[in-house]
């Protein structure tokens, strides 16, 4: 043991593997960047894989929605609303309004939409004989039934409205979550000197995995922009088939931009933080509404396990004693 320990110490040993760490070093010194995976490039290539996967999904999901929004009206329901349909109910501007807010274009869903008009209300009227006639009456008299049956038929002129409003909601809630993004999004487009066409179709394209809806509307107005004489009327159609306050005020900002030559950049970076502003806002309120909402599944569910809890020993021992 002495004498490996002496021979460690010598100084010819020591110099040799000195020489040796030292040559070992220079080896993994030159072999490392050999070895080493090229990381960023690999991570890269998965956000340019996923971005893809996104692109194809969003265009296989507007393909969809195309192939279902700009059918051509034909058939027996194009017969029924040319029949009794007149020309200021197919003309009428507020129903393609309302039907472009929920994403319909084209004249099939108007004719779709006037057709059910038309059919639902003496389809619920017969529903709603045959079954408190033939089915349970609820022991109402005649005039009784025939008066809510004539309810039924209310309900049912009104109905093809509650469906087209409840698409606009979601549709409207859909476009509010992902529209600040895509304003930050079209203000680093525009900053980077693209113009505003192409700006428009480039967000359309990357926000598409996070809304379809908004992509859609967004593509619309690249499409509005290049071919309508006026750029102001593509942005104010942007405005009317959304119908959000926070599209309007961008609009507003756009056609005052496109009016006076006012900076594009400064408009859009106002409105950015504008809209998230307003986004936190509504987050905000849905979260100070949650405790009145929790007030009755408090008082039903959680009050009577609780009064079980604290009660029920006592309650045990009372009926042992007696």
């Amino acid at each position: 043991m002495y004498s490996l320990i002496s021979s460690i110490f010598d100084v010819q040993s020591a110099v040799m593997i000195l020489v040796g760490l030292a040559a070992f070093a220079t080896i993994v010194t030159f072999a490392t960047p050999f070895l080493e995976t090229d990381k960023l490039g690999s991570r890269m290539k998965g956000v340019a894989t996923e971005r893809e996967a996104l692109r194809q999904r969003y265009r296989e999901q507007m393909a969809i929605e195309k192939n279902r929004l700009r059918q051509t009206p034909k058939g027996f329901m194009k017969d029924v609303v040319e029949k009794f349909a007149r020309g200021r109910m197919l003309e009428n501007e507020a129903i393609k309004d309302k039907l472009r807010q929920a994403g319909f274009r084209g004249q099939g869903p108007i004719y779709t939409f006037i057709f059910f008009r038309f059919v639902m209300p003496p389809v619920l009227f017969l529903v709603t004989i045959f079954y408190l006639y033939v089915i349970n009456s609820f022991g109402l008299a005649t005039m009784a039934r025939f008066a809510a049956a004539g309810g039924g038929a209310f309900f049912g002129f009104y109905l093809p409205n509650l469906f087209v409003q409840n698409v606009i909601a979601r549709r409207q809630e859909s476009i509010k979550k992902a529209f600040p993004d895509a304003l930050d999004l079209l203000l680093i487009c525009v900053e980077s000197g693209m113009s505003v066409e192409s700006a428009f179709a480039k967000v359309a394209a990357e926000i598409g995995g996070q809304s379809v809806e908004l992509a859609e509307e967004l593509s619309v107005t690249t499409a509005e922009l290049s071919y309508l004489q006026e750029r102001r009327k593509a942005y104010e159609n942007l405005a009317i088939r959304t119908g959000l306050p926070g599209v309007k005020a961008v609009v507003t900002s756009l056609v005052q931009a496109e009016r006076y030559g006012t900076p594009l950049g400064q408009a859009l970076r106002v409105m950015a933080q504008e809209n998230r502003d307003m986004r936190m806002a509504e987050a905000e309120k849905k979260a100070a509404g949650l405790p009145p909402k929790l007030t009755v599944p408090m008082i039903a569910f959680f009050l009577p396990v609780l009064f079980c809890v604290i009660l029920g020993p006592a309650a045990i021992k009372i009926m042992h004693l007696q």
